[in-house]
């Protein structure tokens, strides 16, 4: 069971990108949905989540007031909208769905039962 991630790429300093999450197996209204990042020679870490109950988002201290996680049921989909993006965001991000997760560990990727296979975001000059 796979998702999709996709949406990465390369920008400047400042530009946006939008992630989307996608799966055509199963329904991802019940599952949070968490965006983790791995830069080289670095842990993955917990970007930022969308919980399966309440819609509740959490994020990391450092994306905070940058990063929009949402999704759309209609289109079984899940976005990281990244604007005023910095060169240390750069890195390969993934998507993990964690079924009716409720946010409580948002950031540990233990907690999630599927992944996307990874969106290279780089940013530079």
């Amino acid at each position: 069971v796979q998702l999709q991630a996709s949406g990465g790429g390369l920008v400047h300093p400042g530009g946006s990108l939008r992630l989307s999450c996608t799966t055509s197996q199963y329904t991802l209204e019940y599952y949070a949905i968490g965006w983790f990042r791995q830069a080289p020679g670095k842990e993955r870490e917990g970007v930022s989540s969308i919980d399966a109950i309440n819609g509740r988002t959490y994020y990391h201290d450092s994306v905070k007031g940058r990063f929009t996680v949402s999704r759309d049921n209609a289109k079984n989909t899940a976005y990281l909208q990244m604007d005023s993006l910095k060169p240390e965001d750069t890195a390969v991000y993934f998507c993990g769905a964690d079924l009716w997760g409720d946010g409580s560990k948002w950031d540990r990727a233990e907690e999630y039962d599927y992944w996307g296979q990874g969106t290279q975001v780089t940013v530079r000059a």
